[in-house]
């Protein structure tokens, strides 16, 4: 079982910055990848950013170059720095972490964390 825990929403003007933290506990040992997802009002989920275990990290078009995914070197918290944000950017971000479980892949999702970005 994993418990995942997302911090550091909260309301930012346009052009400003965030960053949002993801913390991974219980049996992380079998973390292949944790992501980042947003949802806006009326729309669906979308991964934002991803990050596997080895490293490699990927991005939808709308975060390139705005967004950077890290994580610390325990690989059981990812970061989100968000820069030149935009009001598009409001969301709900969820962090979700996908793991070999006994009988296949499976993920846990947290509760997500609300960022508010004012025009």
């Amino acid at each position: 079982q994993v418990q995942v825990v997302e911090s550091g929403g909260g309301l930012v003007q346009a052009g400003g910055s965030l960053r949002l933290s993801c913390v991974a506990s219980g049996s992380t040992a079998s973390v292949t990848a944790i992501g980042w997802y947003r949802q806006a009002p009326g729309k669906q989920r979308e991964l934002v950013a991803r990050i596997t275990n080895g490293g490699s990290t990927n991005y939808a078009d709308s975060a390139k170059g705005r967004f950077t995914i890290s994580r610390d070197n325990a690989k059981t918290t990812v970061y989100l720095q968000m820069n030149n944000l935009k009001p598009e950017d409001t969301a709900v971000y969820y962090c979700n972490v996908d793991m070999f479980g006994r009988y296949g892949m499976v993920d846990y999702w947290g509760k997500g964390t609300l960022v508010t970005v004012s025009s």
